[in-house]
Parts: C-alpha cells; structure tokens; sequence
C-alpha cells in the first residue's frame, strides 16, 4: 500500500500500475478531471514514500510522521507563496477529513485577494502595502468570504504552458491605484470594475458557477461546503516577547495588510505545539525567513550551522544555539523577516537524532527531495514568524493556558 506507512491506505500498487498503464492512452490534457487528479495523487504519493528514508550524500533522514498531502506545485514568478502553502494545508485538512481527488486553485484566491487589497489600499489613500504577498490568515478569509474552486475550473492562466508571472500585474494595478487616489474625486464603481477588469484580462475570469462530475451545478460558495472546513477552526500562532504571552496581538509585519490576529506563545510552547500537530497527523501553515545561508531549496534543507561551511550539505554539522531572546533581536533588527510561506507535513530524524520538520515547498520539484526540504528545529526555533493550524492540534494544557487568558 502506498500510504500504509501514513496510515492513509487508499490505492494497492497493482492500481497504481494499472492506472499509470491506461494513462498512456489517455493523454494528460484528455483525461476526465477525477483520473487527472488520482493521477496526480499517485504521483504525489510516490513522491511522499520516496523521501520516507532518504539517504542524500551524508544526510540519512528517517520519517517519525508524515500526514498525506497533495502533488508539488510551483508559484513561478510570483509572490503568491501564502496561497500555495496555505491551499496546500487546506486540502491535506481536506483529505484527513476524509475528502478525495482535491485540487483546488490557488489563483482563484489570489484573484480575490487582489480585489481586497485594492480596496484597502484606497482607502487608506495609498499608505497601506500594495503587492503581492498575504500571509496564511487571508487565503482563510477569502475563502469565508468568497468560497474556493477546484484547479481545474480556474487556473488563474490562459494554458498550462504559461508561466505565472504577476510583475506587470502588480505595477500596472498600483499604477492605477495610485492615479485613482490622487485624483480626489473617486466614484468607487468605476475604479473597481476596471480593477476587475484588469484582473481578468491577466488572470483570466473568475467563475461565478462551474458544472462538477455528475452534472453538479455549484458556486465557490457551496463548493467550498461541500469539503466540510471550518474557517472558523484555524489559528494563527507566534512567538514575540515585545507582546505578552498568551494573549493576541496583531502581528507587525509588511504583508499582514488586513491585521491579522495572531495568539503569543513562548518559543518553547509554540515548537511543541507544532511537533505535537504533526504528530497527530495534522499540518501546519508555516510563514518565516528564508534568507539566511543554511537554506538551501537546491540541496533541500534549511539548517542554522554555527560555522558556514560546504560541509554542511554534506552531514550534519552543528547548530547555533537560539533563544527567546536572539529570536526576538533578529526579529527587531530585520535579520528575520517574513520571507516565504510553505506547508509542514511530517517530522524526521537525521543519523544523530536531531528533529528536523518536513516541508512542501511550492516552487516545484527542485532538488532530490522533488520539492520537499528538511528544516532543522533550530532553524524553525530562529526563523519563525507565524504558523496556522487547526485550533484542536494544540496541547490541550496550551489551548486551555491560552484560550482561558485571552478571554
């Protein structure tokens, strides 16, 4: 079984050779959506078994936990990390509810987030940020407010060969916005329909319906139902001591640009939280820095060595000590900022034992790992910013610490 050791059990091999055989006479483009997506699953899927124990030079990785995810897929040249790290979480809830053949569109969430950040934007006469990053916390608002679609009823591209790339579409609406602002006299139907407009000239027309397998006719809306996600269940999480712990505090970085609320945890809480999360067999939205030396999407890891050297992608070298407090300076003198989003999937042990979380990353499958990396637990202890998980993957001594002081 290809998930046997994810306790995920659904396709025997013999399945999987059968369908990958069939494929070859049903060409990609051709198939029916549901045999596009199981296709997409299984390869997903080997990719998942492949990294189980994986041995990369001197680095030999050992899978404590995995929870099931989708296939590996690549932003391009676009700043929209939030959508597909935080789409990705979506449809692993999706999956460990017990939904199947889930692909939804990232685009159709950056679409609506554009509309909501130019909104904002004017109304603040331009001193708001205007690009295009978002954070975890807004791909879960949109999808209350707007609902989500399937991959394949909008792919936010006119084909599949197009390359993602919003530079001329972030300027031009800026540009625009900018000149609406300074004109003083604003009639607001005008200047957002022609935003709509600019969009779907770039991204293509968001579906206001769509017909599902089956003749099904529904709405973002009610298609967002039918996955049975709670918005409501999903919590953003941080560790900054200029902020009491244990209570909420809108977290001041750039692109938290609708103010979102994140709960305070001491550093140490909040790593246990996220092991214990995963451990469960949930996943976690991870947000953090991206910057320093020891990450390396190439070779696949992200790692904090004391010493930088060529030997640490190589074997295990070690690691800098990090605390509350050097957290927190990095933190204040820029040295971590909020770089990139991606989806934590699992936890692994390197051959001396030290923790490392399992990462699907979303600029394609790059490296041996096919897209994954290993991020140290010193790495994670430094350079994160925020996480989002379901409210019930925190220890339930933590919820009940932080839930009962935030009321």
């Amino acid at each position: 079984m290809i998930f046997s050791s994810l306790n995920h059990c659904w396709i025997e091999v013999i399945d999987v050779v059968d369908l990958l055989y069939y494929s070859k006479k049903c060409p990609y483009i051709g198939c029916s959506n549901q045999i596009n997506i199981m296709i997409k699953t299984i390869l997903s899927a080997f990719a998942i078994a492949a990294i189980h124990t994986t041995s990369i030079a001197q680095y030999t990785f050992s899978t404590e936990k995995m929870a099931p995810c989708t296939e590996v897929k690549n932003q391009q040249k676009t700043g929209t990390c939030w959508s597909f790290a935080t789409t990705s979480f979506l449809e692993s809830e999706a999956i460990r509810m017990g939904q199947q053949d889930v692909d939804l569109s990232e685009m159709y969430v950056v679409h609506n987030i554009y509309k909501d950040k130019a909104t904002n934007y004017v109304l603040r006469q331009g001193k708001a940020n205007f690009s295009q990053g978002a954070l975890a916390h807004d791909l879960i608002r949109a999808v209350t407010k707007h609902g989500v679609v399937p991959e394949s009823v909008y792919s936010g591209r006119d084909n599949e060969e197009e390359i993602y790339n919003h530079s001329e579409l972030e300027k031009g609406l800026k540009g625009y916005l900018d000149g609406i602002i300074s004109a003083k006299n604003i009639d607001s139907h005008k200047w957002q329909n022609t935003v709509d407009a600019i969009l779907d000239i770039y991204m293509g027309d968001a579906p206001e319906s769509f017909v599902m397998e089956g003749d099904m006719k529904m709405t973002a809306k009610s298609y967002a139902r039918k996955l049975k996600l709670d918005v409501k269940d999903y919590v953003n999480l941080t560790s900054f001591s200029h902020h009491p712990f244990y209570n909420s505090f809108i977290l001041e970085v750039p692109d938290n640009y609708s103010n979102g609320s994140f709960y305070n945890l001491p550093i140490d809480d909040l790593l246990n939280t996220i092991e214990f999360a995963l451990m469960e067999g949930y996943t976690v939205a991870w947000d953090g820095d991206v910057s320093e030396k020891g990450f390396s999407s190439k070779n696949g890891l992200a790692i904090l060595p004391i010493t930088q050297s060529e030997e640490q992608w190589k074997s295990p070298v070690p690691e800098q000590k990090v605390t509350q407090q050097s957290r927190q300076d990095d933190f204040m003198n820029y040295s971590t900022t909020d770089d990139h989003l991606m989806h934590m999937v699992g936890v692994a042990l390197d051959q001396k034992g030290t923790k490392y979380f399992i990462i699907k990353n979303s600029w394609g499958e790059i490296s041996n790992y096919k897209g994954f990396l290993y991020m140290s637990e010193d790495y994670v202890r430094a350079k994160t910013v925020g996480v989002l998980l379901h409210k019930d993957a925190i220890p339930a001594p933590t919820s009940k610490k932080l839930f009962t002081s935030i009321k």
